[in-house]
C-alpha cells in the first residue's frame, strides 16, 4: 500500500519474499498467525512468510527437494524461502520421507539452520505441494518495498501449528469467510494483501477447489496504490488483478 509523498522519493528495490496460505478441511480453514507488536507489519494477523535469504538459493538443497526440477532457481529459492518461513513461525514442516509418506509430528523451530532441520528428520521438501495464487508488489513510494509470492499449501495433518514468540505471539486457524466478516466488523488487523487473498480464498468450498481454481488462473502481479480523501484511505488495484473489487476504503480515526 502507498499514500501520497513527495513526487522525488526514491526507495530500494522490492526484496523477493513468499508467503503460504495453509488450508485444512471439515471445516475449510486457513492458519493465520499474528505478528509482533513493534515489529515487520506490527500486531498483524498474516499467512506464515517473509523475505527470501540467500539461504534459500543455495544448490547444496538440491538433493533435499522434491517436485524442483521444472523450476527455475528463483521459482525453487521463493518456493524454499516459503516452506522455510511456514517452519520457523508455526513450526510446521511441508515435507516426505524417502518412501513419499509425510513427515510426521516433531519438535518446534529451536533455531537451527533450515536445511539441518531438514537432514534431521531425514526428509525432502516438498515444493509440489506449494501451488501459486497471487504475487504483490510494493509500489516505488513506500521505504520498504516487498515482491511477495502468495502460495497455497494443504497443511500436513499429523503436524501442530505453535507460535514461536519471536516473530509470531499468536495463532488460529480460522474460516476464510469468518476473517473476513471480522474485517467488515471493524479489525483492523488484517492487511489490505491478506484481505484480499482471503476474499479470493472465500470463493472456493474446500482446499481441493481452491488448489485446482489456483492452477489453472495465471497469476498476475498486483501493486496497490492509495489515496487520502476526507479521512479515508481509498486504496485501489487493477481490474485484471481478478480479485472481483478495484477499491477499499479506510478510515483514518
Amino acid at each position: 500500500m502507498t499514500t501520497e509523498g513527495p513526487p522525488d522519493r526514491r526507495t530500494e528495490d522490492p526484496r523477493p519474499a513468499a508467503t503460504v496460505l495453509l488450508l485444512r478441511d471439515d471445516p475449510f480453514e486457513v492458519l493465520m498467525v499474528r505478528r509482533r507488536q513493534g515489529g515487520t507489519f506490527s500486531n498483524a494477523l498474516v499467512f506464515p512468510g517473509g523475505v527470501i535469504e540467500p539461504s534459500d538459493a543455495d544448490a547444496a538443497w538440491l538433493p533435499q527437494l522434491v517436485g524442483a526440477s521444472d523450476l527455475d532457481p528463483d521459482a525453487r529459492a521463493a518456493r524454499i524461502g516459503a516452506l522455510r518461513e511456514t517452519f520457523e513461525e508455526a513450526s510446521i514442516l511441508v515435507a516426505r520421507l524417502s518412501d513419499g509418506s509425510p513427515v510426521p509430528a516433531g519438535p518446534p523451530n529451536d533455531g537451527s539452520p533450515f536445511r539441518d532441520v531438514v537432514a534431521r528428520r531425514g526428509a525432502a521438501l516438498a515444493l509440489d505441494e506449494l501451488h501459486p495464487f497471487g504475487r504483490w508488489v510494493t509500489p516505488a513510494t513506500e521505504p520498504r518495498r516487498f515482491d511477495a509470492m502468495f502460495f497455497l499449501c494443504r497443511a500436513p495433518e499429523a503436524q501442530l501449528a505453535r507460535q514461536d514468540d519471536g516473530e509470531t505471539v499468536g495463532f488460529e486457524w480460522a474460516r476464510p469467510d469468518e476473517l473476513l466478516d471480522r474485517a467488515a466488523a471493524g479489525e483492523r488487523s488484517l492487511l489490505f494483501p491478506t484481505l484480499m487473498n482471503l476474499r479470493r480464498l472465500a470463493e472456493s468450498p474446500n482446499a481441493a477447489a481452491a488448489i485446482a481454481v489456483a492452477d489453472a488462473r495465471p497469476v498476475v502481479p498486483v501493486a496497490p496504490t492509495a489515496r487520502r480523501d476526507n479521512g479515508r484511505i481509498v486504496i485501489s488495484i487493477p481490474e485484471d488483478s481478478g480479485y472481483g473489487v478495484t477499491e477499499h476504503v479506510i478510515d483514518e480515526d
